[in-house]
């Protein structure tokens, strides 16, 4: 069983590699030098096959181990970064200005690439590790990419795990929970048409303005009023695009939003909200509403036996008080939702640290970093996890 102090020889060399993957950070799609640097590692670290230009820049790379057993699993780490500013002044801040390496992206590829090193050189487990490389989980989707384009036909798994870091959650620790654990993420544009013209002169105008105010404020209300309070939903409209100028009523404003759930029954409920409420609202003042409703990320929903499969091996490095098995979901979403979809597994979290000096600053915030020190407990975590699901009699 491999322990953190078995890590330790590959930590430094690891530490490089995160910190010069930070400094590099690249969109989804675009993750043309972080695609070509991870293939380049699993080569070197004797990963048995690299495949590249999967989605587009993603990478699976394919290990076997001492037996000849068919079984497989499969492991993501996500590549691409976002389009934020960093405001931090360290040695290894971003380099290209305008992106950045906000959630930890950076230390999630590297501690896959730590334990495809410890992996390929012990080889103490029987069957197939693919070790997958995402492009694009933020906001595009590359996870569903990969999917669709036959990913668990090339690569049969029968299983599949993800791990994310979590800002404020204790050095590595660990938390997950069978079920849903991430929601849904769907997007809604709704375009309110009035009558323009003077605000001196409100009785010749209908004002959209008005309309969208009340729609905002419907919105705000709608899932307390429509769904079971036991069961999770977020409707949020943070976009309202309006006139220019003070004295002009506008002919047409803008309201975009996002709607959450964390079941199919509730994503449901929130479109049919979304659409009722905003023609509804229009209609009533005169005015006439466009909905353009899209599903973007399912709900991120975790297998109860794999699930429990990822709390004993997370306890089996940190001990049992360190694992929060029964996690709260979180409203978030993740595009490993697509994988979950077709295979059972885990997606689970790993405490960045508590201090704002030392991994306790909230992702997608302009000066996050990912915590080095968790490396060692998460390549720990992968190494371990092979182990377990995938045994090797002759161990």
């Amino acid at each position: 069983m491999p322990q953190i102090s078995d890590i330790a020889p590959y930590v430094d060399e690891l530490t490089a590699i995160r910190r010069d993957l930070h400094a590099h950070p690249e969109l989804g799609f675009e993750e043309v030098r972080t695609s070509a640097m991870v293939a380049d590692k699993l080569t070197e670290f004797g990963v048995d096959e690299v495949h590249t230009g999967i989605a587009r820049t993603g990478v699976v790379g394919v290990l076997r181990g001492s037996g000849g057993s068919n079984r497989a699993i499969g492991l993501r780490a996500d590549m691409d970064a976002l389009p934020i500013h960093e405001t931090n002044t360290f040695a290894h801040r971003s380099r290209n200005d305008g992106l950045m390496h906000a959630c930890g992206h950076d230390g999630h590829t590297t501690m896959l690439l730590g334990a495809a090193r410890y992996l390929a050189e012990h080889r103490k487990f029987d069957g197939t590790v693919y070790l997958i490389f995402q492009p694009a989980e933020e906001n595009a989707g590359g996870g569903g990419v990969m999917v669709e384009e036959g990913l668990f036909e090339r690569f049969p798994v029968e299983q599949v795990y993800a791990l994310h870091n979590m800002p404020g959650m204790p050095l590595g620790d660990f938390a997950m929970c069978p079920g849903p654990c991430m929601a849904s993420a769907d997007e809604f544009s709704i375009t309110i048409t009035g009558r323009g013209g003077h605000v001196a002169m409100p009785d010749r105008t209908c004002n959209p303005v008005l309309a969208g105010a009340q729609i905002v404020t419907a919105l705000a209300t709608a899932v307390g009023q429509n769904v079971n309070p036991l069961h999770g939903g977020l409707i949020a409209v943070p976009v309202f695009e309006a006139g220019d100028a003070t004295n002009v009523v506008p002919q047409q404003i803008t309201l975009r939003g996002t709607a959450r759930s964390l079941t199919p029954s509730v994503r449901d409920t929130l479109e049919e909200q979304v659409k009722r409420i905003s023609t509804g609202i229009a209609a009533a003042a005169g005015a006439s509403a466009e909905v353009e409703y899209h599903r973007f990320y399912p709900p991120t929903v975790n297998a109860e036996e794999e699930t429990r499969t990822a709390a004993d091996v997370a306890a089996s490095i940190v001990g049992a008080g360190r694992v929060n098995a029964n996690a709260a979901p979180e409203m978030g979403s993740e595009d490993f939702s697509f994988m979950l979809e077709k295979r059972p597994g885990c997606f689970a979290w790993i405490g960045n640290g508590v201090s704002a000096g030392k991994g306790g600053v909230m992702l997608h915030n302009p000066a996050y970093d990912f915590n080095d020190d968790v490396i060692a407990y998460g390549v720990g975590y992968w190494t371990q996890l092979v182990e377990t699901t995938l045994p090797d009699p002759a161990a």
